[in-house]
């Protein structure tokens, strides 16, 4: 039930991000600030999924998980979450073009992965909701699937317009994380939707707001030489 929720939710990423686009945003656009709706559609529905499941919803379906899967441990979502951006840093390594250069590329990376969990950590610290298992008051949002939805967006922003496989992977690969964070009895599924929201919804912001930081440091280095010329 968990699973086959989580993959509905994926299934509509996806969906939005290639296809509930307009036919002019294909066009490249030189205007700063472009924002389609498949850049806020995913991470809203995914926020809101989180909300709406927390409590009662999760609870019920975090015993059946438990009752059906008792025995069920495994470290790999420990790994998992660094997978897209590996793929999509090691292509641009490789020599594979995406949307921007590998320099860009290692920039976005920390910076997504950097805001994104600066915002997951702090909600964790004013929510302070207990862990399915009780170790802890740090289980919402889930920084697990925070991390893989944010690594999975850079994979499908760089090379998803070159195939959509990409984009299935990267997003194949998160849910995947999501739903261990759940069987490991780690997180509640509101956790888990609304660490995915949190994810993707940083790093699209960062992609939007990239060429306007391009310009603005662009600005400032130009503008250095000529200050030092007047002086």
């Amino acid at each position: 039930m968990i699973l086959r929720i989580i993959k509905t939710q994926i299934f509509c990423v996806v969906f939005c991000c290639h296809f509930i686009v307009p036919q002019a945003s294909a066009q490249k656009d030189s205007t700063l600030w472009v924002v389609r709706p498949a850049d806020v559609i995913p991470p809203v529905s995914l926020a809101l999924a989180g909300l709406v499941t927390q409590g009662k919803i999760s609870r019920h379906l975090q015993e059946k998980m438990v009752s059906k899967y008792p025995s069920f441990h495994s470290s790999l979502d420990d790994y998992l979450l660094y997978a897209p951006a590996a793929v999509s840093l090691g292509l641009a390594s490789a020599g594979v073009k995406g949307k921007h250069s590998l320099g860009d590329q290692v920039i976005l990376a920390i910076l997504s992965n950097v805001i994104s969990q600066g915002v997951t950590q702090s909600l964790k610290l004013i929510v302070r909701y207990p862990r399915p298992d009780r170790t802890d008051y740090y289980s919402f949002p889930s920084g697990h699937t925070t991390s893989a939805f944010t690594n999975a967006t850079i994979l499908h922003e760089e090379y998803g317009e070159r195939s959509v496989l990409y984009s299935i992977g990267g997003y194949g690969t998160a849910t995947a994380v999501g739903s261990m964070r759940i069987l490991n009895n780690r997180h509640w599924l509101a956790d888990v939707l609304m660490g995915a929201g949190i994810g993707i919804g940083a790093t699209k912001a960062l992609y939007i707001s990239y060429p306007w930081l391009q310009k603005t440091v662009r600005k400032i280095k130009h503008k250095k030489p000529a200050e030092l010329k007047s002086n």
